[in-house]
């Protein structure tokens, strides 16, 4: 058991952050951590009039904040980067106390924010245009690239903070204040980074206020985002039902929208594949986070001639991976996030069973009490691709399959609703080259010889189908964030028309 009640330890990180006003407040919103399932804060919620206030001096603060040049707002991205340095240790084991994350991962992901930063703030001198060849003699043509407008950004608890740091480190250079919803389960991680950001804001010296807000409640204040005319981009990070309600509400006012939901990550097993290393990458690729990964791998298919190979040592190391409190053990699974968590797993390991699959763990581990929900990870061997195999349950299950032919698993591989990241093990150039091609994997990330899980922020990150089609962090995701400009000039002394079109008046 912890040494100290969470809540003390809560309270000290959140101390080091600057932000211990928002604990311990007579307010609705109340917050508990998934490794032992207390309550360790309780917060006053923002109104949907909080948050149109927020949207009205967001949009004051963009008049200012676009006329700023790029360099200069990079500048504060880099100030930014700099106290997260400072407080990575903080914010990383705020990270574990709120979504349940190893010390390793909770660091990991404040890193990734460290990562995002830097190159955002090299972004902010090559936020490029086009010159572009014309047909007119004595034009030029050319592309400029401008500031959006404010950003709201909806993010999900099981990565309560680089998402925002992918959205908001890109739109703070391209000229656009950000607006912040975070999950009603890690609203004091979102604290923490607004804290953080404040002190970079105040060492910037002339930053608009309303620059970054957060905003903390329910459902209502991502609507009062969705539904503004006055937010020009919604970035949105949850489940495909949530991508469903906001896609269609955004696009009726003609907003952008950037979407990540959900995906059904699959992984293939060639009979040329490194058995040692797809191990290796299979089990954190489906273990890691407690199975709570976008990217976690949740579908594995198997050649015939090495499965039982295969299959017998994964389930050997799901047997022996260690589970437990992630600050007092060296556990390398942590706890689901809540009892809907574990309810949904179950559900899903039930169904399966009934339609014939074999499953290995699974079942409820007493790590903290009855508060607390630990998992053994669950592997289930299935004699096809159907019922839960076919959706994302967010918990540590991996449906694996046998295949025989390289061209039908890769069929079964793309029939599902999600399209986010995929991997193959093979050392075969073909299989390899054909996995990567037009009629290989359907998802925004396709990995070789390594697994679905571990994106770096240099790639554009998302996915295709049901996962949304949105893209965020790095490539060149930054022109969701800016509006181009087609622009012309004649510089000469005659007015030629496109496409030799005479239109001459006396």
């Amino acid at each position: 058991m912890l040494t100290k009640p969470l809540s003390a330890i809560t309270a000290e990180t959140m101390g080091s952050c600057n932000v211990t006003a928002a604990l311990n407040v007579d307010g609705g919103m109340v917050v508990v951590s998934p490794i032992t399932g207390e309550i360790v804060a309780t917060l006053d919620e923002h109104g949907v009039a909080d948050a149109d206030a927020a949207i009205v001096k967001a949009n004051e603060a963009f008049r200012g904040w676009r006329l700023v040049p790029a360099p200069r707002r990079g500048e504060l991205v880099r100030l930014f980067a700099e106290e997260l340095r400072k407080s990575k240790d903080e914010l990383g084991r705020m990270v574990s106390i709120e979504a349940g994350k190893s010390p390793s991962e909770g660091l990991g992901e404040v890193q990734e924010m460290i990562d995002i930063c830097d190159f955002a703030v090299g972004l902010s001198r090559q936020l490029y245009g086009l010159t572009i060849a014309t047909e007119r003699p004595g034009h030029r043509m050319m592309e400029t690239w401008h500031p959006l407008g404010v950003v709201g950004i909806i993010t999900a608890f099981n990565f309560p903070c680089a998402p925002w740091c992918w959205n908001a480190a890109l739109a703070l250079v391209c000229g656009d204040p950000v607006l912040w919803k975070p999950s009603e389960k890690t609203p004091l991680t979102a604290l923490a980074c607004q804290a953080v950001l404040e002190r970079a804001i105040a060492r910037f010296g002339d930053a608009p206020e309303g620059l970054s807000q957060v905003l903390v409640g329910g459902p209502e204040l991502g609507a009062a985002l969705v539904d503004s005319p006055k937010v020009a981009l919604i970035s949105a990070t949850g489940s495909t039902r949530m991508g469903r309600i906001v896609g269609p509400k955004v696009a009726a006012r003609f907003g952008k929208c950037i979407l990540e939901l959900g995906g059904n990550n699959a992984g293939i097993v060639c009979p040329s594949a490194d058995m040692d290393m797809a191990l290796r990458a299979i089990a954190f690729g489906a273990m890691g986070t407690a199975g709570q990964r976008c990217t976690t791998m949740r579908r594995l298919f198997v050649h015939e001639s090495v499965y039982d190979q295969l299959v017998p040592a994964l389930c050997k190391a799901y047997a022996s991976v260690t589970v437990g409190n992630p600050l007092e053990t060296q556990a390398l699974v942590g706890p689901l996030i809540d009892a809907a968590a574990f309810e949904g797993m179950q559900a899903a390991l039930k169904e399966a069973d009934a339609l014939g699959g074999t499953v290995h763990g699974g079942q409820r581990e007493p790590v903290e009490g009855e508060k607390a929900y630990y998992v053994k990870p669950a592997l289930v061997e299935m004699p096809e691709q159907a019922g839960p195999v076919l959706r994302e349950t967010f918990a540590p299950i991996l449906y694996v399959m046998k295949y025989s032919d390289f061209d039908e698993v890769l069929e079964l591989h793309n029939d599902v609703g999600g399209g986010l990241s995929s991997s193959i093990f093979t050392t075969d150039l073909r299989e390899m080259e054909t996995f990567l091609s037009a009629r290989g994997s359907d998802c925004g990330i396709a990995n070789v010889n390594i697994g679905t899980s571990g994106a770096e922020i240099g790639g554009a990150f998302g996915g295709e189908k049901e996962t949304g089609g949105g893209r965020e962090s790095g490539s060149d995701a930054w022109r969701a964030y800016m509006r181009r400009a087609t622009n012309t000039i004649n510089y000469s002394s005659e007015l030629p028309l496109a496409q030799g079109v005479v239109f001459d008046i006396d």
